[in-house]
């Protein structure tokens, strides 16, 4: 009866744990690793054929984001989650399978002129359409059979529709053990979904630890600031731009816009537009709009048995096509733009942001966390200048942060969920934290009387004897040489070839000139989005 440690072990991505009992081989999630976390996406540390269950906490990519990659390379077990749960990975999967396609696809453009090895793809489409063949879903409180050994329940995590904690009871010889993993705990008086289920009783306890530092900021009245933000930027002409993740915090906001619309509370602009610009938020958003019966809150549910679509309102347009993006662009009627990434690394939100932070009319709105080093987090710690697609762009717009819109719960909320159990767990295990919070979370639960510990990766925990049989240890994180800078770098190369050819027709006949200048008009405002 051993616990293994694969994944989130000293960092916040790429949930992974296992369960070994009576011969049987249980991942509770499946998570991608990203950003400054990522060992190697590609390799699994264990056979995947080995693999008999996979228990999905929620659909977040951290935590579900290789699943397809364990279907290639031979699992083919049983994958348990919620309804909801599983609702949302068939679309996030998809979306991530269209990501590593395409980004294969551009770089085996250039490996074939080079005569490089071809990259294959971490998987595909048909791998994820493969891979949800095998999840069998479960509704919260019901209690289930894995296999022999082995029971299984999901509690209600409120941290993202249809986001679980898990409760296994396992069983081996005369030994039964109870151990629950938090998955993500949710944040707690957040719009649509419950607050976190509070779980009193087990032997072990695997919790997360991403703000174990610290107390969220800002808690407030959501509407009436956001309101406030419309009104002075509307009155200036501006736009609001507000980046956001397109699953969770995108309905979130349009909740709010909604309330925001039926109260009048933006008076230069009663009739304002809101725009949903990101496919993947779009198709969330209709999930969302479905049947939540066991999952929303009770407001919601009030709503929805009065025929109410909670996130719909006059004027709201979800855009798919990447020309109604580029559209938004040339009309200036001013509006709400909510687009992915959340962080401003990637996506349709860098096109929004080039066209409006110029402008001191606008407003952009921050509603979720920026991690060190990303796009976001240099606006909001006060850049004058940014380039954006090998421009520079001056920052005239407000920035805006709202702070405590978070989805996890924090120092407080941690200690409180913890606090639940009497007695006492075994033991606590500090997973999903930042390598400088794990520390000293574990080292708050010491104080409060748990006995814990922050395990590495690879660490091996005997469930029955309660001691570690095999050490972890901390893992050299790939290098990783940031796409956008390569590929701008081989555009500036172009660029200077391109300028040492205009030198050279220099004195050209004038009908040459003009024909050269127009090609490079054309190329020049296909490529200003």
């Amino acid at each position: 009866m051993n616990l293994t440690f694969f994944g989130a072990d000293r960092s916040v991505t790429g949930s992974c744990h296992c369960v070994d009992v009576n011969g049987k081989r249980i991942l509770i999630d499946c998570g991608m690793q990203q950003g400054r976390d990522e060992i190697d996406n590609s390799v699994f540390p264990f056979n995947a054929a080995d693999v008999d269950f996979v228990i999905v906490t929620h659909a977040h990519i951290d935590h579900s984001g290789r699943l397809p990659l364990l279907y290639k390379k031979g699992f083919k077990g049983v994958i348990y989650a919620t309804r909801l749960t599983a609702q949302l990975l068939s679309i996030m999967l998809l979306d991530s399978a269209h990501i590593q396609e395409s980004e294969a696809q551009w770089q085996n453009q250039k490996s074939r002129r080079s005569g490089s090895q071809l990259k294959e793809p971490l998987y595909t489409i048909e791998d994820v359409m493969n891979c949800m063949q095998l999840v069998k879903t479960y509704d919260y409180e019901t209690r289930f059979k894995v296999t022999d050994g082995v029971e299984c329940r999901f509690a209600d995590a409120g941290h993202l529709l249809g986001s679980a904690m898990i409760e296994l009871w396992l069983t081996e010889g005369q030994i039964t053990k109870k151990i629950v993993f938090s998955g993500d705990i949710g944040n707690k008086n957040k719009p649509i979904i419950k607050d976190p289920s509070f779980i009193k009783e087990a032997d072990y306890v695997v919790t997360e630890s991403t703000y174990g530092d610290r107390n969220h900021e800002g808690e407030g009245e959501y509407t009436s600031e956001l309101a406030e933000i419309l009104d002075q930027t509307f009155a200036k002409g501006g736009n609001v731009i507000i980046p956001a993740f397109a699953v969770g915090r995108t309905q979130e906001l349009l909740y709010y816009f909604r309330i925001i619309k039926e109260q009048q509370m933006v008076k230069t602009n009663p009739n304002f537009e809101v725009v949903v610009d990101s496919p993947l938020a779009k198709q969330a958003t209709e999930i969302y709009s479905g049947d939540l019966t066991g999952y929303a809150d009770c407001e919601a549910m009030e709503a929805e048995c009065h025929g109410e679509n909670i996130l719909k309102f006059p004027n709201l347009r979800l855009s798919h096509s990447t020309e109604e993006s580029r559209a938004l662009n040339l009309d200036m009627t001013p509006r709400v733009i909510i687009s992915a990434s959340g962080m401003c690394d990637a996506g349709r939100i860098r096109h929004h942001l080039k066209h409006n932070l110029w402008r001191p009319e606008c407003t952009v709105v921050f509603v979720g966390f920026q991690a060190v080093g990303s796009f976001g987090r240099t606006l909001l710690d006060g850049a004058n200048k940014v380039k954006l697609f090998g421009e520079e762009i001056a920052v005239r717009a407000k920035i805006v942060n709202f702070k405590g819109m978070s989805s996890h719960a924090d120092l407080n909320g941690l200690k409180e969920w913890l606090s639940a159990y009497e007695p006492r767990p075994q033991h606590v295990f500090v997973v999903h934290g930042d390598e400088d919070v794990v520390p000293e979370f574990t080292e708050t639960l010491l104080q409060m009387g748990f006995d814990a510990h922050a395990p590495e990766f690879s660490e091996v925990y005997d469930l029955a004897a309660g001691v570690i049989r095999k050490p972890g240890f901390t893992p050299e994180r790939k290098k990783r040489v940031e796409q956008e800078s390569q590929i701008f770098a081989e555009l500036r190369k172009a660029g200077e070839k391109l300028l040492e050819v205009i030198a050279r027709n220099k004195g050209g006949a004038n009908r040459d000139l003009r024909e050269f200048t127009n090609e490079l008009v054309r190329l020049a405002d296909k490529w200003d989005r």
